[in-house]
């Protein structure tokens, strides 16, 4: 790894206006970088909370509202040509492992062409790094845990986890090609303030605070990595300061996702501490003071048991140390929500 951020620096964020990509913006501005926040404001789920996160962000001189979309693509090229970003976080996407069944093609345009437009457009303008989000999800299948980026991730069980791994894919290739230095995130089940309304966490308090039952899945079983969003937006910008360098160990006859001849990478981002679906309803149960009513279902398509990350990787190059736990997670978040809805019960 290379240090690229010596100085401020312009930072093109995508997808400004979604929860993760507003507080990797309000973080970079608060240290001193200059954001050019890019969104299209879709109406995935509502947009006026995505409204709401971008009038934090332009209360800052240093943020630039661009309302575009990632799927045109002489559009970000003449976005990278007018702006010269010198770094992207790349976070723009369509986003829903259930949505993805019934609008296919909507991942393909955003997730895929959007993509490529964005790596067209770093071929053309040059930027230190390219760090872009993928998923936990590409994991798919796989029953081995925890989750390790050296395994492999090529049995994706939904379209969206499929069109993630294939950015890893598309990002390599054009790290190879044109010494693009580009690093893949696979994010775990990211919660907190200002977050995802189609969100287990948003959806159960939301139903709890009104006295509906909340849909449980799986029969309960699940387990999952919950990260929140600080620890998240810790690792991303501590991952964005350091662009990657090729492997001069790097063996081609024996292949790992994990390294690279190319300036590429790829790191699991979670907690690390996988954590009963239950258990997390329970705590949400003792933060709101109500018992939740609950209707359990089985398993959903698309969908898998359990999620595990295998941080060592992130932790021994970047020093990432998650720090915030779900009790502690949950009652930030419900803190957030009452006082952003305006909820007294």
């Amino acid at each position: 790894m290379v240090m690229s951020a010596p100085k401020a620096r312009r930072i093109l964020v995508t997808g400004a206006a979604g929860f993760i990509g507003h507080a990797v913006s309000e973080r970079l501005l608060a240290r001193g970088d200059s954001v050019i926040g890019l969104d299209n404001l879709n109406s995935y789920y509502d947009p006026t909370l995505k409204k709401a996160r971008l009038a934090r962000l332009c209360k800052s001189a240093a943020f630039k509202d661009v309302r575009s979309d990632i799927a045109d693509g002489a559009a970000m090229q003449a976005l990278f040509a007018s702006e010269r970003p010198e770094a992207v976080v790349h976070l723009a996407a369509q986003a829903g492992v259930r949505y993805s069944l019934e609008a296919p093609r909507v991942y393909v345009e955003s997730n895929l062409a959007g993509f490529v437009n964005i790596c067209e457009a770093v071929r053309a303008h040059p930027v230190d790094h390219l760090v872009y989000a993928s998923t936990s999800s590409v994991y798919g299948a796989n029953r081995k845990l925890p989750f390790v980026v050296a395994d492999g991730a090529d049995h994706p069980v939904s379209l969206y986890a499929a069109t993630k791994r294939a950015n890893e894919l598309i990002a390599h290739a054009y790290s190879h090609l044109f010494a693009i230095p580009a690093t893949g995130l696979r994010f775990f089940t990211v919660y907190g303030p200002w977050g995802r309304p189609d969100m287990a966490l948003f959806k159960f308090t939301k139903a709890m605070l009104a006295g509906e039952p909340i849909e449980v899945f799986n029969y309960g079983k699940h387990r999952r990595d919950f990260t929140y969003i600080d620890d998240i937006v810790e690792g991303v910008l501590r991952v964005l300061d350091y662009r990657p360098a090729p492997d001069p160990d790097y063996d081609y006859m024996r292949p790992t996702p994990a390294a690279s001849g190319a300036p590429w990478r790829v790191f699991n981002i979670g907690h690390g501490k996988p954590v009963p679906l239950m258990d997390y309803i329970q705590a949400l149960e003792r933060t709101l003071g109500v018992k939740a009513e609950i209707n359990y279902l089985p398993l959903q398509a698309g969908d898998v048991e359990e999620t595990a990350a295998d941080i060592a990787a992130l932790e021994e190059a970047f020093g990432y140390r998650p720090k915030i736990g779900v009790e502690e997670g949950i009652k930030r978040f419900v803190a957030w929500y009452r006082e952003y809805y305006r909820v007294t019960i």
